[in-house]
């Protein structure tokens, strides 16, 4: 694409709505899946007068949310100035943090700066939170957040990614946020990035995803209307029976489905040494599109490649990029390989994404699934990844077994929901066998 095409189709402030801002990586908790491998804050972080030009920059070109997070955000000492000044420019404040720290008097400081929400992340249960996020006590400490961020007056919601530890715990992680008052709960895989590359025998496989979607599908029916809303994050999806009602967050519209990725569109990612990329989630090595110390953000969201790549969505070139499943799948043109981010980290390339429902229910209705296996580690930097290869094998095969595995048996219900329906469990399983079946027969139908 040209720089003519980007500035006649879009303008900065049409493209880039919001940004979620690293402003430091120095973190408190040392996550076993952490993508960007935070602890230590990075070489040559941002100056607050730095921090606070950006902060104009952002609002110049039409961003009109920015959600700060780290490493932990709150372990930079100016993170309330930057945040009052975010709002002061008119743009809305919001924070995701791991919770492991924020007391009350922290908590109304927030109130105070004009943070307007904030996401808590929870990995789990206690004792599987406290192992993935590296520290005894980290899942006490985020509740207690929770607790002083409802007493601060602040509206909370929570994050959590979805891996072998976490997954058979979500019935229970679901029930303990709606008693601490959350309000919504966005979800993420966890994907073979930084830490998580090094740890991926956590990572769920592709054929995995058939119990997990219903599962959580079940879950935000029964959240819905109790005015707790499961939001699919961005890597999470797509299509299949359960879209519409999670992205339309119980109340579906016409459209309410995966559109495809927005990174450099209306989101933007920026580390904290000013380097932009067009999702925080990205690799840095191959998505940056250089730093605000080398140029203007609006220069960069509007002539750097690595921002722009997405410029072409609703064209034929749209699709250019694809290989793989994504390149023959019907929602190829739509979709255009889901989240980019999930495909690289797995191949060092996007355009081929194996953590796509629809997929695996393709492929488990044509008896495949999909295996994948480390062939080059991680190198031990932010943002980096090793790169994995993929193999299709007889969905009966007993090649890819391992104790880890997510099956219904292990899914962990509230006893109170057991009490009402002892078969929770063999439901959700009766569930998954007549998804398959579903896109077998659909399949079938349309070869007549």
């Amino acid at each position: 694409m040209t720089d003519t095409q980007t500035t006649t189709q879009y303008t900065p402030g049409e493209r880039s709505c919001y940004a979620v801002w690293e402003i430091t990586l120095k973190c408190n908790l040392a996550c076993s899946h952490c993508g960007s491998r935070a602890g230590d804050a990075r070489v040559n972080e941002l100056s607050t007068a730095e921090a606070l030009d950006l902060v104009h920059q952002m609002a110049d070109v039409g961003i009109t949310e920015v959600t700060l997070i780290g490493g932990e955000a709150f372990l930079r000492s100016d993170w309330l100035e930057i945040a009052a000044e975010i709002v002061k420019c008119g743009m809305i404040c919001s924070m995701t943090t791991g919770g492991y720290g924020i007391n009350l008097t922290t908590a109304q400081r927030m109130k105070a700066a004009g943070i307007n929400q904030v996401s808590v992340s929870v990995d789990g249960m206690r004792h599987t939170h406290d192992r993935l996020r590296g520290k005894i006590g980290s899942w006490k400490y985020a509740f207690e957040t929770m607790g002083h961020l409802r007493e601060a007056g602040i509206p909370f919601g929570a994050n959590t990614q979805v891996n072998r530890h976490s997954a058979p715990e979500f019935p229970l992680l679901f029930q303990a946020l709606i008693d601490a008052g959350a309000k919504a709960w966005q979800i993420q895989m966890t994907v073979p990035m930084g830490n998580a590359a090094d740890n991926s025998d956590i990572l769920l496989q592709p054929d995995e995803l058939l119990l997990f979607h219903p599962l959580l599908a079940n879950l935000a029916k029964r959240g819905y209307p109790q005015g707790f809303y499961v939001q699919p994050g961005n890597n999470y999806g797509y299509y299949g029976p359960y879209d519409r009602m999670l992205r339309g967050f119980g109340k579906p519209t016409e459209w309410s489905f995966w559109q495809g990725c927005f990174a450099g569109l209306r989101t933007i990612g920026i580390e904290a040494d000013g380097t932009i990329k067009g999702c925080p989630s990205l690799p840095t090595a191959a998505y940056s599109g250089g730093t605000i110390r080398d140029a203007s953000l609006a220069t960069i969201l509007t002539e750097r490649d690595e921002l722009t790549f997405n410029l072409s969505a609703g064209t034929p070139a749209a699709t250019d990029h694809l290989w793989g499943f994504c390149k023959t799948c019907d929602f190829a043109e739509l979709c255009r390989g889901a989240c980019n981010w999930t495909a690289h980290v797995f191949f060092n390339r996007r355009g081929n994404n194996p953590y796509c429902y629809h997929r695996s229910l393709v492929n488990a209705a044509n008896g495949v699934r999909e295996r994948f296996a480390l062939r080059k580690a991680a190198s031990g930097l932010p943002f980096d990844n090793g790169i994995f290869d993929l193999f299709a094998e007889d969905a009966l095969s007993t090649a890819a077994a391992d104790p880890m595995r997510f099956t219904s048996d292990k899914i962990q219900w509230p006893q109170a929901w057991l009490a009402e329906n002892p078969k929770l469990s063999s439901a959700l399983q009766h569930e998954v066998e007549q998804n398959v079946r579903d896109m077998r027969n659909a399949r079938l139908s349309a070869q007549i």
